[in-house]
């Protein structure tokens, strides 16, 4: 599983004038916030991360002094400062005793909404795959002729330009770095061609939304779209007796034995662009049968399971509380126990969610209670191939 992941901040921003004088173009605000803490949160929620690499150039100083250390979810932050213009294939030859072995590597001027996930699942060793766009229209970016996964031309930007787009995220094998040669080199000018005549290339299409604010037009066009076209439905999974089978207080990963389809289950959810949480009542600890760090031990590890076939859980909720507890800090009664829906109302507070398209999916009346009292749609498993239920459910929702 790759564990780093890489982001190009170090550009001058020519296209946007005075904007970038001052403020690295990553940085520029879109939304009250800049640019570049959006794509830090979007990385930070698939929660595999564990470092977050800024390659910094233009005002490097300004990226130092906000996020040195900074940790977004599991992922610590680091910069790396270039001291002299070096192009994009030089920033990651500067980092180059930085870099783990294989990486995920995005420009810092674009956000591309997909499933990251699905990308690193199907990127092999060796080289670069790349993530591409599908369906973009106008002349403004060049094409990328594909055979297969196999990246064999690009096409300069022009009319009648067909194909997909280089989107600006790739899984990189840090033996590449090493082939690189004389600098100011770029990724997109000089190593990517080179690589794509020896079949090294690869990539694979997507659609969802994008926004590269490279030019004063998308500038304006990403501050006044990018928070709403974030929002998104959700998909509120029960724990126990959904994604994975009820033994009883399970706390145990050698334990646990999944429902047969449940992290494929999630990787549709994740894929038709949902967010994916988990909602679970962990009485288990107020009556003293196992403590919190249990619990957040054996998500970590349901996360980590997950992420092998390209599935994420965007946060993980549960309430250790029983007014009938043994363990004198959890007993009590809580609204985020279900058929409370604080759990979910939480959840609300946190993420930009979508409710009138959102669903529970539980296999107790105590979860459907839950999902009613929240104001959304409640399904309950009775068992069977989780996969099958939930895309069932995720086609009627896209029909509604």
């Amino acid at each position: 599983m790759i564990r780093q992941a890489v982001i190009l901040v170090g550009g001058l921003g020519t296209r946007l004038g005075e904007r970038t004088r001052t403020v690295p173009k990553p940085m520029l605000e879109i939304g009250s916030r800049p640019f570049l803490d959006t794509l830090i949160d979007e990385l930070a929620r698939y929660d595999v991360f564990d470092e977050i690499l800024l390659l910094a150039g233009h005002k490097a100083e300004l990226v130092e002094a906000h996020y040195v250390g900074v940790m977004r979810g599991r992922a610590r932050i680091a910069v790396s400062r270039e001291t002299q213009p070096l192009g994009t294939a030089g920033a990651l030859i500067h980092a180059r005793d930085l870099l783990h072995n294989r990486f995920l590597l995005l420009n810092g001027d674009s956000l591309f909404d997909f499933n990251l996930l699905d990308l690193i699942s199907l990127a092999r060793t060796g080289g670069v795959h790349m993530a591409l766009r599908a369906g973009v229209e106008g002349d403004r970016y060049g094409r990328v002729v594909l055979e297969a996964d196999v990246v064999r031309e690009f096409l300069a930007p022009g009319i009648g330009a067909t194909g997909p787009v280089n989107a600006g995220i790739y899984v990189v094998d840090k033996s590449v770095v090493s082939d690189i040669g004389k600098l100011p080199a770029s990724l997109e000018q000089d190593v990517f061609p080179k690589l794509a005549a020896c079949g090294a290339l690869h990539g694979t299409a997507y659609r969802g939304y994008f926004i590269d604010i490279g030019i004063p037009e998308d500038l304006a066009r990403a501050d006044r779209e990018l928070h709403e076209r974030l929002r998104r439905p959700a998909v509120f999974f029960d724990r126990d007796g959904v994604l994975n089978r009820d033994s009883g207080y399970a706390y145990e990963a050698d334990k646990l034995e999944w429902i047969e389809g449940a992290r494929e289950a999630v990787k549709a959810v994740n894929d038709a662009g949902y967010f994916a949480f988990v909602i679970t009542n962990q009485s288990g600890i107020a009556r003293g049968y196992y403590e919190e760090h249990h619990v957040v031990a054996l998500h970590r590890w349901m996360a980590d399971q997950m992420a092998l076939v390209g599935a994420h859980i965007d946060a993980f909720e549960y309430c250790p509380d029983h007014p009938e507890g043994t363990i004198a800090g959890y007993c009590r009664a809580s609204d985020r126990r279900k058929p409370a829906p604080g759990m979910i109302t939480d959840l609300v507070k946190r993420f930009p969610i979508d409710m009138t398209r959102s669903m529970v999916i539980g296999d107790k009346p105590s979860d459907m209670e839950a999902a009613q009292a929240a104001g959304v749609a409640g399904h309950l498993f009775a068992g069977g191939n989780l996969e099958a239920f939930v895309r069932e459910r995720l086609s009627s929702a896209s029909k509604a």
